[in-house]
């Protein structure tokens, strides 16, 4: 079936308006628990919600400030004022910014009986970097703090209401936003086909059922020991650093803020799979999946050591059969996916027709997200030969 511009441009800007009311319900959620805790008394609590959060705001502004200084020289013709724009980010305002702006940016493309080259591609250019912005959000922010809600609310043995909201709205936060990259990783390669109905569903699903034993697991060690869990998380976000580091990683513009950005991937990978590097990615994933097994497996020694009951009176056995059950069903959903499901099983080398092509074969002047297209061709290993191919037979004079 054709692709039909239109179509596409009309599903980005709804799925654009849902990640960003997303955010806004997850943070809203956060204040109103930092707020409920105030007024309860529970003052750590209420500083480590608002701490999590500053953090998490502060890193995400400074990603879209470089970003935008490394774009090219009149990419963006109709932003404000570097003064403004820097202003806007101190204000912790910049990400909001953003979804602003893609939004106007697709909404101008889907209102053109024929929509422009430039516009649809600069369209996906905008949105490439707010994918990667939430997701950046999502596991600096919305990640610890769902954990911190879990031990908090085991160790009390009841949740609140507005717990309870936080807990739904960041799950579901949570796998939203790895679906919403891995969709936008796709949209780098015009070979790749998009992710179809069924696939994404399977995707969303294995990505919440993986990563809710690890998130489980981490709210267990914080629950049964609070004064260690910073010295865990330290220990195996070094090591996770470094092997980051040994992977060679060039992501950044300025090599002065590459730490920056492996930094953040170390803290992905405390919780989730990341790729961060090109070659055979099966491999890595599994080293890292038997690395997090294996942590929490001692984590789980642990606790039956010292203790078969939460601080609550809940029996261990009860979640960690829960927590088990949920990562042998999200391991089995995702050998389906990647064996039956991933569009990469009906990879062709041809074109897929209708595909936006960002690399843009006739002329070179199309916005192309340089960030996102690296890590996809690292992700994608024969979209990276491919793109090789196409680059040659352009200098060849073939294509």
């Amino acid at each position: 079936m054709p692709w039909s511009p239109h179509a596409a441009l009309l599903r980005d800007l709804i799925l654009g308006v849902l990640g960003t009311v997303a955010f806004l319900l997850d943070l809203g959620a956060d204040l109103w628990a930092a707020v409920q805790y105030v007024l309860s008394g529970r003052y750590l609590w209420a500083a480590l919600v608002l701490a999590l959060l500053g953090l998490a705001s502060a890193a995400l502004q400074l990603f879209s400030w470089l970003w935008l200084r490394a774009d090219a020289a009149g990419l963006h013709r109709s932003q404000p004022s570097r003064r403004c724009l820097a202003l806007l980010h101190f204000l912790q305002l910049g990400y909001l910014y953003r979804c602003v702006q893609g939004f106007q940016q697709g909404l101008l493309a889907w209102r053109q009986e024929v929509p422009s080259e430039f516009d649809l591609a600069y369209a996906d250019f905008l949105s490439m970097d707010i994918s990667m912005l939430r997701l950046f959000e999502t596991f600096l922010e919305t990640t610890p703090q769902l954990t911190l809600v879990l031990a908090i609310v085991m160790q009390t043995g009841r949740a609140e209401y507005y717990q309870w909201a936080g807990i739904c709205i960041s799950f579901l936060g949570i796998s939203w936003a790895l679906l919403d990259y891995h969709q936008a990783l796709r949209t780098c390669l015009p070979s790749k086909h998009p992710l179809g109905l069924g696939s994404s569903v399977i995707y969303f699903l294995w990505n919440l059922l993986l990563l809710w034993p690890r998130v489980l697991v981490v709210a267990l060690f914080s629950a049964l020991f609070p004064r260690y869990v910073v010295l865990h998380f330290l220990g195996l976000w070094l090591v996770l650093l470094l092997w980051v580091w040994l992977q060679g990683t060039d992501f950044m513009a300025d090599p002065c803020f590459e730490w920056l950005y492996r930094a953040t991937v170390a803290t992905i990978l405390y919780f989730s799979w990341f790729n961060v590097a090109e070659g055979r990615t099966r491999g890595r994933a599994t080293i890292h999946l038997m690395f997090l097994l294996s942590d929490s497996s001692l984590l789980v020694a642990t606790w039956v050591t010292h203790s078969t009951w939460l601080p609550s009176g809940i029996p261990l056995q009860i979640l960690l059969s829960v927590g088990a059950s949920s990562f042998l069903l999200g391991l089995l959903l995702r050998l389906v996916y990647y064996n039956w499901l991933h569009p990469s099983c009906r990879w062709e080398p041809d074109r897929v027709d209708g595909a936006r092509d960002l690399l843009n074969l006739e002329g070179h002047q199309l916005p192309q997200n340089g960030r996102m297209t690296r890590l996809a061709q690292n992700f994608f290993l024969k979209a990276k030969d491919e793109t090789a191919f196409l680059g040659k037979g352009e200098a060849n004079g073939v294509l």
